[in-house]
């Protein structure tokens, strides 16, 4: 699959210290063994806790604060971190406490309150600390929201379901993430009815991608009274269940991420989503060493250092898992699939065509999808950038598709040239943040 990144200090690392040691000085002091953290939570403060009894109404604000500590993007006037109720995605969808941020631009907000992109954070990992309402965003996400913020935006962002707050996170399950992103809209809306004006477009990369698709599709039933005016997504991570004789047959999947860096992803889903549908079952259970140990550092580390990790133990899906163990589970694969792939709203897809994580198949199967099911479709390729190097240059063909979404003025569909692609192409070198 596909996703965003970044830390953890390596076994490796410590052995050089020791090494370096002499008999003159002391030993070096053995590093503090951190406890297990069961379903990813614990290690943020205590904003995120919910209270003894959680509201039973969705999109109630529960507390804010505002953020004091993270780097900010630079045209933020300041940003709030919210709390607030919805609903779980999963199960018999019981209320849950999700977090998240509002983010807002500077000087005064016109008559009505600035227009509002949700934006769908990409992976960051299952474990609370990976919420970015916590740890804030890298410079590639602060870059990209910045574009937003300069064209008058303000942000609402959620950090998903289980990420920041208790449970378990439903990595790419897109009922989960729509719920979350949507009872944040309404929390938002009715904490700051002078600064926030219910024009809404959904915003997303890689996870996000999929979040936003799932979030619009979900959106016309489930939350009628938030204004949605359409959806971007870049680096797009869902799946569309295809009906019988397609207009435009799916392509194979193809990706060319690492087997190290698969077995990062790999992990999240049997930590986040599957433990999510399968509450106090035993994920490792089949698993190697390599695999148990993985498990263990997904609880509490983020999806940078899960590369990493994986890379210097050479973790592969391979070896992760005992002979004979499959790994398919149907309702993961249920929870993941979009329905249908028909959008009330015009829809956004930006694709570059050297993203060898998401693949750039997966994102023309599903822009083929929503066309082939009548959705107003943009598609625009970017050659030769990547899965992180088309965000920033997507942001000159979103931001105006958004603000002419505004003046009600919708930009032609594409659907009409839809060809097939073919294999990745390679990144061109020299473009920040095109890895």
């Amino acid at each position: 699959m596909t996703r965003s990144f970044r830390t953890l200090l390596s076994a490796t690392a410590l052995i050089t210290v020791a090494a370096c040691t002499t008999a003159q000085q002391p030993p070096a002091p053995a590093a503090p063994i951190v406890p297990d953290r069961p379903l990813g939570d614990g290690g943020v403060s205590a904003f995120y806790q919910p209270p003894a009894t959680v509201p039973n109404a969705v999109g109630h604000m529960i507390r804010t604060e505002r953020i004091q500590n993270l780097k900010l993007p630079e045209t933020a006037d300041h940003a709030e971190r919210i709390l607030y109720t919805s609903l779980s995605g999963v199960g018999h969808e019981d209320p849950v406490v999700v977090s998240g941020q509002v983010i807002f631009p500077k000087g005064t907000p016109p008559k009505g309150g600035w227009p509002v992109i949700a934006w769908e954070h990409g992976t960051t990992g299952i474990a609370d600390v990976c919420a970015p309402s916590w740890r804030g965003y890298f410079s590639r996400d602060r870059a990209f929201l910045d574009h937003w913020l300069t064209a008058g935006f303000a942000i609402v962002a959620s950090d998903y379901q289980g990420l920041g707050t208790p449970g378990a996170h439903p990595y790419l399950m897109y009922k989960p993430e729509a719920y979350s992103v949507l009872n944040g809209l309404r929390a938002s809306l009715k904490q700051y009815p002078t600064q926030l004006r219910n024009r809404i477009v959904l915003v997303g990369q890689s996870q996000g991608g999929g979040a936003a698709l799932g979030t619009g599709w979900m959106a016309p039933h489930y939350a009628p009274e938030l204004h949605i005016l359409g959806v971007v997504a870049t680096g797009v991570v869902t799946d569309f269940a295809i009906p019988a004789n397609p207009k435009h047959p799916p392509l194979p999947r193809s990706n060319t991420e690492t087997p190290h860096m698969a077995a990062a992803f790999d992990i999240l889903t049997d930590e986040g989503s599957k433990q999510s549908l399968h509450p106090g079952q035993n994920m490792d259970t089949g698993m190697t060493d390599k695999g148990h140990d993985l498990s263990r550092q997904a609880r509490q580390s983020c999806l940078g250092d899960l590369f990493r990790y994986t890379d210097s133990h050479d973790i592969t899906i391979g070896n992760m898992f005992t002979s004979g163990v499959t790994q398919n589970d149907p309702a993961y694969n249920q929870a993941f699939v979009i329905p249908d792939a028909h959008f009330k709203m015009p829809v956004w897809v930006g694709t570059g065509l050297a993203d060898g994580e998401a693949g750039i198949s997966q994102q023309y199967n599903a822009v083929a999808a929503m066309c082939d099911a009548g959705t107003h479709v943009t598609w625009v390729q970017y050659h030769g950038l990547t899965h992180n190097g088309a965000v920033n240059p997507s942001a000159n063909d979103s931001v105006p598709f958004a603000t002419n979404l505004l003046k009600g003025k919708v930009p032609q569909s594409t659907c009409h040239t839809l060809q097939p692609v073919g294999h990745e192409e390679d990144a061109t070198p020299g473009i920040k943040w095109n890895n």
